[in-house]
C-alpha cells in the first residue's frame, strides 16, 4: 500500500498504511493500529489531514521519520502518534518542560582554538518556529508565506549593530546572489523529495 507509487495523500484511502519489511522510520515504529484508530480521522485547525501528516513517509519509505505537522497545534491534534515520535527521536515525554532564554549573550560558547577557528567558512544557526496565525510550511498557502515573509522582514528591519544584516528573499534574490549564498554554505540547495 505505501511507496513510491502514491501521487497524493487521497491514494491512502484513509486506510492503516502497511509498510514493507526492513523499513526503519519513526512512522512505521509509531504508528500503530491503535494510534491509527485515534488519528485517522482527525484535522487540525487549518484542515491538514492526519492523512496529509503521514504521506511523506507513507511514500518515501526510507525516510528517517516521515511525519510532517500542518501548525504548531497538530502537535497535539495528533499527539497519539507525534507523542511517540518526539520520545523516540529527543527522548522527551509529553511532561517534560522546555525552558528558553533568547539572549544571545547568556551562551556559553568559548573560543575556538586558533587552528581550528581559520577552517570555519560560515555557521548557520536554524530556527524552524511559526507564527500561530499561520500553519507551517508544510500547509502554507503561497499567499500565506508572503504575509509571513512580510512580517519576519519588518522585524528584522529594526535589528541594529551586530545583529543588523541584510534579507535575501528567495523569490526576488538574483541567480547570482544564490548560487553565491549556496557557495558560501548559507543557502541550501532545492529538491528535498521529503517535503
Amino acid at each position: 500500500m505505501v511507496g513510491y507509487h502514491l501521487n497524493s495523500p487521497n491514494e491512502m484511502n484513509g486506510k492503516y498504511p502497511y509498510f514493507p519489511a526492513g523499513t526503519k522510520s519513526l512512522l512505521s515504529k509509531c504508528l500503530t493500529r491503535d494510534v491509527w484508530n485515534k488519528c485517522k480521522d482527525k484535522q487540525d485547525k487549518f484542515g491538514y489531514t492526519f492523512n496529509q501528516a503521514i504521506y511523506s513517509g507513507c511514500k518515501m519509505v526510507q525516510s528517517g521519520i516521515g511525519v510532517y505537522a500542518g501548525c504548531h497545534q497538530g502537535y497535539y491534534d495528533f499527539a497519539p502518534l507525534m507523542d511517540k515520535i518526539i520520545q523516540e527521536y529527543h527522548g522527551h515525554s509529553p511532561t517534560d518542560k522546555h525552558i528558553s532564554n533568547m539572549d544571545h549573550t547568556m551562551l556559553r560558547c568559548p573560543d575556538f582554538p586558533a587552528d581550528e577557528d581559520k577552517m570555519i567558512n560560515s555557521t548557520r544557526i536554524r530556527v524552524a518556529r511559526n507564527f500561530a496565525a499561520y500553519p507551517l510550511g508544510t500547509a502554507i498557502t503561497p499567499k500565506q508565506r508572503l504575509e509571513v515573509e512580510s512580517h519576519v522582514v519588518g522585524v528584522l528591519n529594526n535589528f541594529t549593530g551586530e545583529l543588523k544584516g541584510k534579507y535575501y528573499s528567495l523569490g526576488k534574490m538574483s541567480n547570482a546572489d544564490r548560487d553565491q549564498l549556496i557557495k558560501d554554505h548559507f543557502l541550501f540547495k532545492g529538491g528535498d523529495e521529503y517535503l
